[in-house]
């Protein structure tokens, strides 16, 4: 600022000088001469000036904290980026016709997730996820994406395999408090390496990756054999682009292929309970096969979301063997009362919460129809049929409300009714009435 004002000075000061012509020949040339040394030397001064603010701001972060990105600092040429983010759920779970009182009424943080993303040197990104829900400490993702073009990206690290839809999508975008029972059949988390990508102008995406292996619904941070797992994921939506009103169909197909040893997995209902496991001394021991075709439908404040599960195992009991195969579907519909856009990733109200303004956010009815069957030829050498029911069907519905796209209220009734489990034919039915307050960023 200093410079500018001599400057400016020395400029009028110049022009005076013009003014003042006749009488130049009465001041001596030197004069001159110095004061035009002057004006040079001020200017390149702010020349300096302004080539070390410029190169001051080359090197200062950008940091900015908004609804959509959280709080972020970033280089300023984007090449280095921290992004914190993260989601909490309070849950409630309260069991009606429970005159056992078998099940515990409970408020409890089902998800307590920090998330940090980040990008280091321009084409690496990375994510570490850790939960605190529940009064546990468990790691979810930790992984590193090597992204250099959309259609080609090299991702190794804790993350999900590309298989389940529902599995896939963020546990902050889902539709109901818990997932479908589909999902039960699919991997939760695995270490791996993925090749994946986006294609054609995103009308189709591919995933294929090799990972350690866990079994159905596992989570796990080693392996406990030397077979790995491959699984692979296509992805269309193959009217993205045009103007029908197909627009928002997407279509896919995933699966997973390898052998497995150990323990099984047991299955559980909508309310976090057992009603599957096998006998204690069943354990995988061959062929691992799964497969799940999938589809979603999202069309202005409609949205469909629809898969199929099959779980393909090799297993044995002392001298018996056996391959069984289990199955599980769902369908799921929503729609939002207030107009906003339905998708896949969540819903952003066009008007967030302010009743000042008159403006109440977003309001969204939900319906889910699902089911998980077990194979038949499970019982009785694998199971028992009077402690593991054959089959869970569940039904749902819900009402959601998005004050902002920050901040969500789930209120769920779903029961599910059961065919065998119990000591004396049926066990019984589930009825559990869920509510969850959500914050996000």
């Amino acid at each position: 600022m200093q410079y500018r004002r001599l400057s400016l000075f020395a400029a009028l000061g110049s022009l005076a000088l013009g003014a003042l012509q006749p009488v130049r020949a009465a001041v001596p040339d030197s004069v001159y001469q110095a004061l035009d040394q002057r004006v040079k030397i001020l200017e390149r001064l702010h020349e300096l000036d302004q080539e070390a603010a410029a190169a001051k701001a080359k090197d200062t972060p950008v940091v900015t904290a908004n609804s959509k990105d959280g709080f972020t600092i970033k280089s300023p040429d984007g090449s280095f980026k921290l992004k914190i983010g993260g989601y909490s759920q309070g849950d409630g779970r309260f069991w009606l016709g429970d005159t056992l009182k078998a099940r515990t009424n409970t408020f409890f943080l089902r998800r307590v997730r920090p998330q940090f993303d980040g990008t280091v040197g321009k084409y690496v990104d990375f994510r570490i996820m850790p939960d605190f829900g529940g009064g546990t400490t468990v790691l979810y993702d930790a992984y590193l994406n090597l992204t250099y073009r959309p259609g080609f990206k090299v991702q190794v690290g804790k993350f999900k395999p590309p298989i389940g839809l529902e599995r896939l999508q963020s546990g902050a975008a889902l539709l109901f408090v818990e997932r479908g029972l589909p999902t039960s059949l699919v991997p939760n988390r695995d270490l791996g390496l993925q090749v994946h990508g986006d294609l054609s102008g995103g009308r189709l995406s591919y995933a294929v990756g090799v990972f350690n292996g866990v079994v159905d619904g596992g989570n796990a941070d080693t392996d406990v054999d030397d077979s790995k797992e491959l699984a692979a994921r296509i992805f269309a939506q193959p009217f993205k682009q045009g103007t029908s009103l197909l627009q928002g169909l997407s279509l896919g197909v995933a699966g997973s292929w390898g052998n497995s040893s150990g323990a099984l997995p047991s299955f559980r209902t909508p309310g976090q309970v057992s009603f599957f496991t096998y006998t204690d001394t069943t354990v995988a021991n061959g062929s691992r096969v799964r497969i799940a075709p999938q589809f979603t439908y999202y069309t202005g404040p409609l949205g469909l979301l629809g898969e199929y599960t099959l779980s393909k195992q090799e297993l044995t009991r002392k001298t018996d063997s056996a391959t069984l195969q289990n199955s599980a579907w769902q369908v799921a519909a929503s729609y939002l009362l207030s107009g906003d856009q339905a998708g896949y990733k969540g819903v952003s109200p066009k008007k967030s919460f302010d009743p000042a303004k008159g403006q109440w956010g977003a309001l969204e009815l939900a319906a889910r129809f699902h089911q998980l069957a077990i194979d038949k030829d499970a019982y009785p050498i694998f199971a028992n049929a009077k402690r593991s029911a054959r089959s869970a069907t569940a039904w749902a519905l819900g009402i959601n409300w998005y004050l902002h796209r920050n901040t969500k209220l789930n209120l769920d009734y779903e029961q599910t009714q059961f065919k065998g489990g119990g000591a004396k034919g049926d066990r019984d039915a589930e009825k559990i009435l869920f509510n969850r307050f959500q914050v996000s960023f």
